[in-house]
């Protein structure tokens, strides 16, 4: 997967590399390629008149960079720090295409199915954790937080508490980092999530208006059953876009 800037050479055509790479990538195309080669992630050689000619070795960094972004879902940023790695020596040299592992249970409860159930949002026994216990149980550093708490992923509380369901968003987004994936890249959660509740609270406060405690009992409740069928839903819709990337 050696780089470099080499001198022209006898070698392949783009249009033979790209028929070269269709059987096992077949959305690929020329732009593609080219796009690739203009961030740096491959240098084919040049013949006199300027067409490209790309080496064995390019072909092989090619199909490195196809496989990583299919498989494995990193950001060309990340391949192409492994790719630079690779061509200083480090060992291993991509130690980020190895199987995914099975990430653990962080803990959080699940409904039949492994979807949820509306008890799991009851409101427990309210728990404060400091930032330091949030570092520590999460196994995050203090930068990682930051940028949790820049892009609205962890809040903490007026008092500068966390909850216990902060531990768990930050443990979740440290095995997302094992992927590539950065807390910036997860904007989208936060505001998806912020709109869901938005939902939820339009439909449930004409009833937490009501001055009588068994309204607000039913409100609770039906806020308990619509955010267990508002995440069911998303669940869903993730896993059947997941089988049209797939083809599953």
């Amino acid at each position: 997967m050696t780089a470099a800037g080499r001198q022209p050479r006898d070698g392949l055509s783009i249009g033979a590399v790209l028929a070269q790479l269709r059987g096992d990538f077949p959305d690929v195309t020329i732009s593609k390629i080219r796009f690739l080669e203009s961030e740096g992630l491959v240098q084919p050689g040049r013949t006199p008149s300027g067409y490209r000619q790309f080496a064995a070795a390019d072909v092989e960094r090619l199909r490195f960079v196809l496989s990583a972004q299919r498989d494995h879902y990193l950001p060309l940023k990340v391949i192409k720090e492994q790719l630079d790695a690779a061509d200083r020596g480090a060992e291993p040299p991509v130690p980020s295409l190895r199987p995914p592992r099975k990430l653990v249970s962080l803990g959080a409860p699940a409904g039949d199915h492994g979807l949820p159930a509306p008890e799991d949002f009851e409101p427990g026994r309210p728990v404060r954790v400091t930032q330091e216990e949030l570092l520590a149980q999460s196994g995050i550093d203090a930068a990682m937080l930051a940028e949790l708490q820049q892009y609205g992923l962890v809040r903490p509380g007026a008092a500068g508490f966390f909850d216990p369901d902060a531990v768990l968003v930050a443990k979740t987004v440290r095995a997302m980092t094992e992927y590539g994936i950065e807390p910036r890249h997860l904007r989208a959660f936060r505001a998806s999530a912020d709109r869901e509740v938005g939902l939820l609270e339009q439909i449930v406060t004409p009833v937490y208006r009501q001055r009588d405690a068994a309204a607000k009992a039913r409100a609770d409740e039906v806020v308990r059953e619509l955010a267990a069928l508002s995440v069911t839903l998303h669940t869903l819709l993730v896993k059947a876009g997941i089988r049209g990337v797939t083809g599953g």
